[in-house]
């Protein structure tokens, strides 16, 4: 029998949490899902709190390796076929990955009892997309490639429905291939308006 790792706890946590939400899950729930004893889980973390908390690190670094596409060194469409599959592919793995998955849902539950995930709420599913576009449409102006506008309300414009309807697709699984169908005439209505 392998050894239980740290990384493998904090996955199962995550999952639990996601699950159950923090307060409801206790330390023989994470026990169980892992596979361990509940004092297995003493000989890494002294409570629940503290696997919570390095759960949450994890979660954070996963978010910024994979979602992090705001930061400096992007790519920048060339054209609007390219914002087009740009937007499509982070739609895509914001819906199917299931680290992401987990991360939405515990910050959904959480945000309104822990004062580090409603930040963390407000920058995943606001500031960080709007961010994102802002950067695009701004190198995109400079290009020629979409009209010369506001580029900060252009992003939240263009980011925000984008964002309801993925979270719509999370409280309503069954109906995401009409969401993804609104996803796209949102980027279409966007690139018909604005593209150059």
């Amino acid at each position: 029998m392998s050894k239980t790792t740290k990384t493998e706890i904090l996955q199962a946590a995550l999952q639990v949490f996601a699950r159950d939400g923090y307060e409801k899950t206790n330390l023989k729930d994470i026990s169980d899902a892992v596979g361990l004893v509940k004092s297995g889980l003493y000989k890494h973390f002294e409570n629940k709190e503290a696997i919570w908390n390095a759960a949450i690190d994890m979660m954070i670094n996963y978010y910024e390796a994979h979602m992090g596409a705001h930061r400096d060194g992007m790519e920048i469409p060339k054209n609007t076929d390219e914002l087009y599959e740009m937007t499509m592919g982070m739609v895509n793995f914001t819906l199917h990955d299931r680290n992401v998955i987990l991360v939405r849902r515990i910050l959904t539950q959480e945000q309104f009892r822990d004062e580090r995930i409603k930040n963390l709420a407000s920058d995943y599913f606001v500031y960080n997309t709007e961010e994102t576009f802002y950067r695009v449409f701004s190198a995109m102006m400079e290009q020629g490639t979409i009209k010369k506008c506001d580029a900060r309300t252009l992003a939240f414009s263009y980011s925000a429905p984008i964002s309801v309807l993925i979270r719509l697709c999370d409280r309503e699984p069954e109906k995401e291939e009409a969401i993804l169908e609104k996803i796209r005439l949102v980027v279409k209505l966007f690139i018909e308006e604005y593209g150059v």
